[in-house]
């Protein structure tokens, strides 16, 4: 048996209870013992029920899909890890066998499961993933300390990476917003581009922090914030802009600091885009979605963490804690990101 962190019923607080703990039947099955998982706001809009339909899961179930740890079994088919490694697991269980695994874009796995939100997650002492999702960390980095990455990290460096294949020396490149993902992302963009980064918060702590950490421009969000950032690119905004807020109105100030023909990466969601066809056609903007990254992502980010290029502000907490931690995140109390440690 072990401790979970289970959801019993949406619109009520998760409750720790004793559930069997997960054992390897697969040749392929790895269990992990979790040093950290990840809270993230994902978790308080399952709380809400806003996930119940989509994913469809049977409750109770645990919740946790940001995860790092040691494994503790793995199946007889596993060759690349073996017991005691340190380890991060790639959020999503995927086929290897669809379209979209084959091609090594596993994040659109036509069969893919997702511990933590359509199946148990690692808000407990031990999960069970696949070896398809494991990835070993070097040992100078702890499992409480790089958790985050597994999704929330992931996730800005996919963005990043994605737009630094065009951001030329000389370029300017926007990030919207400073916090759990922004600060991520600004810290990949500077290890793998030359452009000049400006960053734009409402929170002058935020801003601070960006350029503590690689930011060229920081920009407070406090109304004048378009003219400053057109200001910084000579007119002509930027050629691309990373959004990692996406709601409040910062699609509306985002696409007003992109030049022409710039590229518009959505990360953040929450609200719609309200741009006029002729001015995408005129000036060709690319509006570019971005979900989680891939597998192989994943094993390049933990090479930039491994290097010191990538680091996380973490607040952690016992896992007996986690509505703390919960409740700590919904009021915007969490510098970075809440780790729960079992």
């Amino acid at each position: 048996m072990m401790k979970a962190v289970q959801v019993v019923g949406y619109g009520e607080k998760p409750r720790l209870a004793e559930v069997p703990a997960p054992e390897v039947t697969a040749p392929f099955d790895v269990v992990v013992r979790i040093g950290g998982a990840g809270v993230c706001r994902t978790d308080l809009h399952i709380l809400e029920g806003q996930w119940a339909e989509k994913s469809g899961v049977a409750l109770p179930y645990t919740i946790g899909h940001e995860n790092a740890g040691w494994v503790h079994a793995a199946g007889s088919a596993v060759t690349h890890v073996a017991e005691g490694d340190k380890v991060i697991l790639h959020p999503l269980l995927t086929c290897g066998l669809c379209r979209a695994c084959r091609s090594g874009d596993d994040v659109h796995c036509a069969q893919s499961r997702f511990p933590g939100i359509d199946t148990d997650g690692g808000y407990a002492e031990y999960l069970k993933t696949s070896a398809r999702s494991v990835v070993r960390i070097d040992d100078s980095l702890e499992p409480a300390d790089v958790a985050a990455l597994a999704d929330a990290g992931l996730t800005a460096y996919h963005a990043a990476a994605k737009a630094a294949r065009v951001l030329r020396p000389g370029d300017r490149c926007v990030v919207l917003g400073a916090g759990g993902l922004g600060h991520i992302g600004i810290q990949v963009l500077k290890a793998l581009t030359p452009a000049e980064l400006v960053v734009v918060d409402r929170n002058a702590d935020a801003v601070k922090l960006a350029e503590s950490i690689g930011a060229d421009h920081g920009v407070v969000a406090d109304g004048g914030q378009v003219d400053e950032v057109l200001t910084l690119t000579g007119g002509h905004g930027a050629e691309v802009v990373l959004d990692f807020v996406g709601e409040g109105g910062a699609t509306k100030d985002g696409v007003r600091m992109l030049r022409r023909a710039g590229d518009y990466h959505v990360v953040g969601y929450g609200e719609n885009l309200d741009v006029p066809t002729i001015d995408i056609i005129s000036a060709e903007l690319d509006f570019i979605g971005n979900l989680v990254g891939s597998y192989t992502d994943l094993c390049e980010l933990m090479a930039l963490a491994a290097q010191g290029r990538v680091r996380l502000h973490t607040a952690k907490y016992p896992l007996e804690r986690f509505q703390d931690a919960l409740d700590d995140l919904d009021a915007g109390r969490v510098r970075g990101r809440a780790i729960l440690t079992p």
